[in-house]
């Protein structure tokens, strides 16, 4: 019986079609690698450079200097909206994602998956000049001073920001109201 549904499972793993979605190449990308980088430095930048959205997908949000700028953001009028991993938070006692919730910014927890494993960040995603930021970094102290992480920030590709937006609003749209995800 097992031995048929492996069957199945690769018969179907053959013929199911690639959902790759092909961007053209546009802007432009900053490439940093830690712990040699500053890649928090150019991230806070960025973050605080926002004019109108930030949406947020963090497996761990650890980061003061993050949880600061975002909340930053959050107090000049950003409209800043952030997906989180539920058992990260849970696992964790450092998560300042309670911290951000609690300041008004608005939080979903992906409970469906394993891992809610994406780090990325939006930037004006829906702007003529949106930007994206995402690699292996998690938004942690250690990710910059003790880890060896990736971090790419992409600059005006109008096609790859609605692409990312796009993804992002469909795991939003599953995840679970902060009040709701967090009560035992």
């Amino acid at each position: 019986m097992m031995r048929w549904w492996l069957c199945a499972l690769a018969l179907v793993c053959l013929i199911a079609p690639v959902q790759a979605v092909e961007v053209p190449a546009t802007g432009t990308i900053d490439v940093l690698f830690t712990p040699w980088d500053d890649a928090e430095g150019a991230l806070l930048k960025q973050v605080g450079a926002a004019r109108r959205t930030l949406h947020v997908q963090a497996y761990l949000l650890t980061s003061r200097n993050i949880a600061r700028a975002l909340l930053a953001a959050h107090a000049r009028g950003v409209r800043v909206t952030v997906l989180a991993d539920r058992e990260m938070l849970i696992k964790g006692n450092n998560s300042l994602i309670p911290q951000l919730h609690e300041a008004g910014i608005a939080v979903r927890l992906e409970t469906r998956y394993a891992a809610a494993h994406n780090k990325i960040l939006l930037i004006d995603a829906e702007g003529d000049q949106p930007v994206i930021i995402t690699g292996s970094y998690n938004f942690t102290f250690s990710a910059q001073a003790r880890n060896a992480e990736n971090l790419l920030i992409l600059r005006g590709n109008r096609a790859l920001a609605k692409t990312y937006l796009s993804n992002w609003q469909r795991h939003y749209d599953e995840a679970a109201p902060y009040a709701e995800a967090v009560l035992p």
